[in-house]
């Protein structure tokens, strides 16, 4: 399988995510549901992880590589957090989409710090989905 089944596959995960996690949300602190879906995430990765032999390659990570992969780890914990906050104080329907917002500012973040090019076709699409995303929140 290509990136564009894998990008497809990851997109349906996200959206059941929204849908699960706004009903595990409804009775319990929003922390709590976050820790508990760590817990389970942890477990899934590394079951992942030893099923395939990558645990070999630990001793290979530079401090570079752990570096960044420590601070994507925190940001990662914080978009949860927020996330599930979110949902527990507002709809599904409208959460999901301003989360993805992060689709738009991954683009402006590529360009500044890796250098990425945005064309007009990604300009474009960027925009649309600002637009899309302000829509729905005000539906």
């Amino acid at each position: 399988m290509g990136w564009l089944a894998f990008a497809l596959l990851s997109a349906a995960a996200a959206a059941a995510t929204a849908i699960l996690a706004k009903i595990g949300v409804k009775d319990v602190n929003s922390n709590l549901a976050t820790a508990i879906r760590t817990v389970v995430i942890l477990t899934f990765a590394w079951g992942i992880v030893c099923a395939t032999g990558a645990q070999r390659d630990l001793g290979r990570l530079s401090g570079h590589t752990v570096l960044f992969l420590v601070l994507s780890g925190i940001a990662t914990g914080a978009s949860w957090l927020f996330y599930f906050r979110a949902l527990q104080l507002g709809k599904a329907s409208q959460v999901a989409p301003i989360d993805k917002l992060s689709v738009v500012l991954t683009i402006a973040f590529a360009a500044t710090f890796l250098g990425e090019g945005i064309g007009w076709q990604v300009a474009a699409g960027a925009a649309l989905v600002a637009c899309g995303t302000i829509l729905i929140a005000l539906g």
